[in-house]
Order: C-alpha cells, then structure tokens, then sequence
C-alpha cells in the first residue's frame, strides 16, 4: 500500500509540475508568441538603425518578437534568408542575382535612401567614374551593396564591373586605412564610415544621395526568407510593423536614434551630430512615406533591375517585371493582417 500511496503521490506531484512549468510556458508564449528570432543587422551601417532602435525602444518585444541582433557577412545572410533561419534582412539590390537563380528570399518594403558614397584619396589623379578603370577598389565585402552600386556606377561609365577593375573586400572599418598607405585608388563604403573619409579629406565621386542614377530611390529594401513567409507570415509581418514603428521613431527623433545608436555602440564614432545629420538625409518612415509604399518599392525595384541588366549581374532578356512581380510580397497581404498606419491593431 504504502508503495502505491508513494506512486499516486508522485503522480499528483507531477500533475502539478506540468500544471505549473505549462502556465509559465503560456506565460512566456504570451508574451513572445513568435518566439526567439536571431536578426543579421549588425553590420556598422548608418543605414541598420531602425533595426537598432526596434530593439532597444521595445518595438520588436511589443509585436511579440525576442529579436536577437546578430553580425555576419552578406553570404551568411543571404544563406540564412535561404534556409529560413533570418526572417529578415536589410539588404539592396544585391540579392536580385541570386533571387533569379533561385535563392528563396523575396522583397517585401523599401527601408530608406541614400546611406554610401564612392570616394578616392584627396591627391588622386581620378576625377570622376570614367578614371576607374583598371584601378583597385575596396569594399567591406565582395557581392555587399557597396560592390553593386559601384558596379552599377561603372557600367555606365562604360566599365565592364566583372573585368575593367579590381575588387578588394577588406572589414569595413579598415579599408581607408588600406588606402591611406596607397594599396587602393578607389573605396566604396557605407555611412558613417563613408562620412567619415570625406571629412579626413577624401574626395566623393558618387553619392547616392544625390547621383542621378540613385537619387530619390530606395538604397536599402527589405527581404524575408521565402520558407519563412510560408510558414509565418504572421511573424514576418511582426517584425516589418517593428520596423515600420521604428523608422517613423528615427524620422521624428533622428537626434535620440544617433546618439543611441552611438552610445550603444552599434556605431563607430562619437559624433551622434554627424550620425543624426545622416539620418535626416535618409528619408525614413511616414514623413517621405517610403516604407509602407509598394508602389516606390516595386518602382525602384524595376529600376534597379535594369542597371544590372547593364551591368551583367542579370541576363540582358531578363523579364524585368515579370521578375520583380514574382520577387515583391505584400506580407501584410500574405499574413491578413492589417498594416502599420491602418485603422485598427495589427
């Protein structure tokens, strides 16, 4: 009897135990229902700061996202996009190559414009894009968006960007320094950094901000892993509300942003000044309506197919819309959610 007794207690002990651990779970649940997700945004761009502002203001925790900022390459992103590790990722229009080869990510907003510029030391002999040829350009990383819109500058300068130069990928905050001591002419490089090398006296050739060929467009769009999107769309549309909430925070505080950005060290420096100027420059959120628009995403998306048509990044037959229609997902659409700035929740 007393064996039995022994059992039955335990048994009621147990109950117990699960009763509780699963009120805690539903707890925990509760409060992040789309769970723990790891976010490649840490890349030490100007440009990633409504990323860092979703986390540290709350906006992620408030859509039911435990977001994780993590770093990495271009590649690792893109492979985790792939393989839905990264719901989403801050990217341009480096990615499109592989989307048409069948990398399973798709565009789903534009971010904000204008965040790099191509530079040449202060006594350089080259004095605008045609000078590139057969010169040494550095970038943080080959493929990255410095590289693309480099070579988008090229091919229409009349540069073959695959054979008429030589790419050099060295860590972001090292490459000036390489082309201080002369083992590169020309550097291509995201903000600050890019900023920071035109006040230490480099010489800017391109500025996206302003260059006809990118001025008034999207710089940065927003991917999500194609797996991801089938599987929770509601969870993608999460995070873009966060980032959506975010970059209309930067719009309206584009002082705070900087300084928490730089405090926070997610940007080198410490001139939140410079970083809240750049910001402004970048046309965030609702006061240029940019990341809520389809139209301008899919616009530029367009746009930006084309160059690279030019470029060789893409076959020339390439369908340019068939190709961006296919690639563009309303995820708000997708999830039967309802947008950030519409009537009602999401």
């Amino acid at each position: 009897m007393k064996i039995f007794k022994y059992v039955g207690a335990m048994f009621i002990f147990a109950v117990v135990f699960l009763g509780v651990f699963t009120s805690c779970a539903e707890k925990i649940d509760s409060k992040f229902p789309y769970g723990t997700i790891e976010i490649e945004a840490l890349g030490g761009g100007a440009c990633g700061t409504p990323f860092y502002i979703a986390y540290e203001k709350g906006f992620f925790a408030d859509e039911g996202v435990n977001a994780v900022l993590v770093s990495g390459t271009f590649e690792t992103n893109k492979a985790g996009l792939a393989s839905g590790k990264y719901p989403i990722a801050n990217g341009d229009f480096q990615f499109f190559p592989s989307v048409n080869e069948g990398l399973d990510i798709k565009i789903i907003g534009g971010l904000h414009q204008g965040c790099i510029k191509i530079l040449v030391p202060e006594n350089s002999p080259i004095k605008s894009s045609k000078d590139f040829k057969g010169k040494r350009i550095g970038v943080d990383e080959i493929g990255g968006t410095p590289m693309a819109v480099t070579s988008v500058v090229l091919a229409n300068a009349g540069i073959d960007p695959t054979t008429g130069v030589q790419w050099l990928p060295y860590p972001l905050d090292q490459i000036v320094s390489v082309a201080d001591k002369g083992d590169l002419d020309v550097v291509a490089l995201w903000d600050p950094y890019a900023t920071l090398a035109q006040k230490a006296g480099y010489r800017v050739i391109t500025d996206i901000s302003t260059d006809p060929l990118f001025a008034g467009k999207y710089c940065c769009f927003l991917y999500a892993s194609g797996k991801q999107i089938r599987e929770q769309p509601k969870r993608i549309a999460a995070i873009l509300t966060a980032l959506q909430k975010a970059s209309d925070w930067v719009a309206d505080n584009p002082e705070e942003a900087a300084k928490i950005a730089v405090e926070k060290d997610y940007l080198p420096g410490d001139d939140p000044a410079l970083v809240a100027e750049l910001l402004t420059t970048y046309k965030y959120g609702h006061k240029h309506n940019l990341i809520n628009n389809q139209d301008t995403t899919k616009k530029d998306a367009y746009y930006f197919t084309d160059e690279l048509k030019k470029t060789g990044y893409l076959p020339k037959d390439l369908d340019t819309q068939k190709f961006i229609d296919n690639t563009y997902v309303d995820i708000f659409e997708a999830a039967g959610v309802k947008k950030h700035g519409d009537s009602g929740s999401h």
